[in-house]
């Protein structure tokens, strides 16, 4: 069984009102699709944020060596 925390009752309600934020924002005419896409790019946006404070980045200048880029 699960311990609830009022931590992570705060991090719930905090996560309802974002989504909630999320589906107002969308035009009327959007649908699961877009919500979909919406979602997917904040958890990509969200996994970058952390991977750059966990250091685990790679350096522009590396990345345009390997891609052969100027």
């Amino acid at each position: 069984m699960a311990v609830v925390t009022h931590e992570s009752l705060v991090m719930a309600a905090v996560f309802k009102q974002e989504a909630h934020k999320l589906i107002d924002a969308l035009p009327d005419t959007a649908g699961w699709e877009e919500l979909a896409e919406q979602v997917e790019t904040i958890l990509d946006i969200e996994a970058g944020l952390a991977d750059s404070a966990a250091d685990r980045v790679t350096d522009n200048a590396q990345v345009r060596r390997e891609f052969g880029l100027r």
